[in-house]
C-alpha cells in the first residue's frame, strides 16, 4: 500500500468509522497519461459506514469527498468510490 493510500485509509477510518474499508492505489495502471504520478494519483475506495444510513448515494459520496478534500487539493487526480 502506498503512503498516500495508507493516509487516506487512516483519514476515512477517523472521519467515517467504516464497517468495511478497502483503499487501493491504482496509479500504476494509469501511467503515461496526464495527472498520473508514480503513486497516489488514482485511488479506489470501497467503503461502508453507519454514517451512510438514510443518506442517498450522492450524499454518501459527498461525505467521502469532504473527508478527502485536502488530498484532492494536494493532487489526487482520480477518486473512484464504491459503496458496499
Amino acid at each position: 500500500m502506498s503512503a498516500v493510500a495508507h493516509a487516506i485509509e487512516l483519514r476515512l477510518r477517523e472521519r467515517l468509522q467504516p464497517t468495511a474499508l478497502e483503499v487501493l492505489d491504482e496509479s500504476a495502471a494509469h501511467a503515461g497519461h496526464a495527472g498520473a504520478l508514480a503513486e497516489g494519483s488514482h485511488i479506489r475506495v470501497r467503503i461502508a459506514s453507519p454514517l451512510f444510513t438514510s443518506l442517498g448515494r450522492v450524499q454518501r459520496h459527498r461525505l467521502v469527498y469532504d473527508a478527502l478534500q485536502d488530498f484532492i487539493d494536494a493532487g489526487l487526480h482520480a477518486l473512484a468510490i464504491e459503496l458496499v
